[in-house]
């Protein structure tokens, strides 16, 4: 039986080197997922900075709203400035802005005012209606 092992054998061949390109394909794809998944968080991240995204007319209409009577002069240039931002929405907007800062006038400018009287008061109530926020 030991000269069972020295026949040669002419049909098989030997051994062949496979090439292993496992490195290649994970890093190929390592770099593609990479490349997905930071395309999707920067296209999540701009679709949140979208929605927060800073509404001034609501600012200003909040501005509006919460005016404070009892100090009738800064409540006067409060109105005016805040109110300017909506006097070009339409031409009847700003005829309303420009009837309140003309009844506005006198408590503005002087060093010491009265209260604001109701009339001006319900002119400003009218103003705020107008406006579309």
């Amino acid at each position: 039986m030991s000269a069972s092992y020295d026949i040669p054998l002419h049909d098989i061949k030997p051994l062949m080197e496979v090439p292993d390109s496992s490195f290649t394909l994970f890093v190929i794809l390592t770099v593609v997922v990479t490349a997905l998944v930071s395309g999707g968080l920067f296209l999540l991240y701009k679709f949140l900075k979208a929605r927060k995204r800073i509404n001034y007319r609501k600012i200003h209409y909040k501005t509006l709203k919460k005016v404070n009577f009892s100090e009738p002069k800064k409540a006067a240039y409060t109105i005016t400035e805040s109110g300017r931002f909506f006097a070009e929405d339409s031409e009847r907007v700003y005829e309303a802005y420009e009837n309140l800062v003309d009844r506005l006038e006198p408590y503005k400018y002087r060093k010491e005012v009265r209260t604001i009287d109701d009339e001006t008061r319900s002119y400003y109530k009218i103003y705020l209606e107008m406006i579309d926020v």
